[in-house]
């Protein structure tokens, strides 16, 4: 019979992707970094819904991940747009920076 892995581990994976990606967006200025980050913290989500919907049978979870992906490229989308700007403007990626926008 085949053994599967256990859904822990896969909380687990998921855990530790999510934690690198809050360390990242809690310690970092650099927008490129940010954006890395929140992706991590999107794709521990996915990992969780992917486990969840094997460990259940359901494809529910499955279907989440794909809007959740389609969600992640909207918003890498969005994020590049404005690190540009951010490049255009400062010469630099750093958020801090930002807040000395003026009119």
């Amino acid at each position: 019979m085949l053994e599967t892995v256990p859904v822990e581990y896969y909380l687990v994976l998921s855990a530790a992707v999510f934690c690198i990606g809050l360390f990242g967006i809690l310690t970092r200025t650099n927008a490129l970094t940010f954006l890395m980050s929140v992706e991590l913290m999107l794709n521990a989500a996915n990992i969780n819904l992917v486990a969840f919907a094997f460990y259940w049978s359901n494809l529910t979870g499955q279907v989440f991940v794909l809007f959740t992906m389609s969600l992640a490229a909207a918003e890498v989308a969005i994020g590049i747009g404005i690190i540009l700007v951010l490049n255009r403007n400062f010469d630099d990626v750093d958020v801090t920076e930002a807040a000395t926008l003026k009119w």
